[in-house]
């Protein structure tokens, strides 16, 4: 993989981070480079799903669109709030 495709995944991903932490309320102890392997998580989770509901397992797999990137991160900032322990 060269330099350009993974500058791309980690702008791709920070954005598509930050999306999803605006749809998942709350505080998130995050910050920038969790929010980019938040996104860059997200995308490939949601090509998994979009693998498995709509193309089948046969075909090659391909990282997921927008739009099912942010969908795949909620999924993933879901687990990964779920797991961190809670601060009173």
């Amino acid at each position: 993989m060269d330099p350009c495709s993974l500058i791309g995944w980690a702008v791709f991903g920070l954005f598509v981070g930050a999306i999803a932490r605006f749809v998942w309320s709350g505080p998130q102890p995050a910050g920038c480079l969790t929010t980019m392997l938040l996104g860059v998580a997200g995308s490939v989770v949601g090509g998994l799903v979009t693998q498995t509901l709509v193309a089948g397992r046969d075909g090659p797999y391909h990282p997921a669109g927008w739009i099912m990137s942010i969908v795949g991160a909620v999924l993933v900032l879901w687990a990964y709030s779920a797991t961190i322990p809670r601060e009173h």
